[in-house]
């Protein structure tokens, strides 16, 4: 029950009222129906504040009741210990499952691993050991590394030999907790280092460690390769995580060119049991958009 709401549903009760859920007290006409999703796909907090409120716990009690049972949460490390702690507490009480979040570092070494530079493969191996204190507060397993830009006064070779170099080092640090990193190639500028599948295959191999592999986030991948099925098809022994969204525009399948119930159908098939976040933006706004998102995820999980 809604943390926020207990009490004023408390005296309802007493009153003999009957109790309506908060995210229909506004809008009687408004029915969210709970679905049995064949995946399990992760929403993120603020998808659904319009229905279930700012409160981040409540937002995720609101995901479960609609047949959510993941979560991603890519600032985690950046929030205060007793949150995780209760984050934490939430997810297993709902018996939900953590999905990533990002080793985050206030020196921004995402931008320097492709350098070599001791003091950043230094930070990154420290952040990594912090990663694995929030994991295990929530309950993790996956995390996302991206090893940030291309770095122009060194040959591509070298490049690829010092991001694999220092991943292998953060490995040695996630192994003995089963966690696992898992590489974001991305389409946000041309800059950045990691962009293809294909190439992130090839750093992983090279790392060798059950700690290093592949988030393939199907947006991305669509703007910067397409041939997603073949692509997925060819590295799918490096791929523990998908991530999600539609193209052009960034929001739920449905809203742009992607096939999603096909390319669902073909993971699912394939036997993928992991989480699929549901990294992107909302269609339409407000209680009536995330309505929309609900149904979307209903459609294309219907194969």
């Amino acid at each position: 029950m809604y943390r926020r709401s207990f009490i004023n549903r408390s005296v309802a009760a007493s009153a003999g009222l009957a109790l309506t859920p908060p995210w229909l007290a506004a809008k009687p006409s408004l029915v969210i129906p709970s679905h049995n999703f064949k995946l399990l796909y992760a929403p993120h907090f603020g998808m659904f504040k319009n229905s279930a409120g700012e409160d981040r716990l409540d937002q995720l009690q609101f995901m479960h009741e609609v047949g959510f049972r993941a979560l991603e949460y890519n600032g985690l490390m950046d929030q205060p210990v007793d949150f995780q702690e209760q984050l934490g507490e939430k997810l297993r009480e709902l018996n939900m499952t953590m999905g990533v979040f990002v080793i985050l570092t206030g020196e921004h070494w995402m931008t320097s691993l492709t350098t070599g530079q001791a003091k950043f493969v230094g930070n990154f191996v420290k952040t990594c050991e912090r990663a694995v204190e929030v994991a295990a507060r929530v309950n993790a397993r996956w995390m996302t590394v991206v090893p940030g830009f291309y770095d122009r006064s060194l040959p591509i070779g070298i490049q690829t030999s010092n991001v694999i170099k220092a991943l292998r080092k953060g490995a040695e640090v996630l192994e003995p907790h089963n966690l696992v990193m898992v590489l974001e190639p991305l389409s946000d500028t041309p800059e950045l280092f990691l962009r293809n599948a294909h190439q992130t295959y090839m750093i992983c191999t090279a790392v060798n460690s059950p700690s290093c592999k592949i988030l393939y986030d199907v947006y991305h991948m669509q703007r910067n390769e397409g041939n997603l099925i073949t692509n997925i098809d060819l590295c799918w022994d490096q791929i523990p995580y998908f991530q999600v969204g539609d193209v052009p525009g960034r929001k739920e399948p449905t809203s742009g060119e992607i096939n999603y119930k096909n390319l669902f159908k073909h993971i699912h098939d394939k036997g993928y049991d992991g989480v699929v976040g549901m990294e992107h933006g909302n269609a339409l706004p407000g209680k009536e958009g995330e309505l929309a998102l609900i149904e979307a995820y209903a459609t294309v999980d219907s194969f």
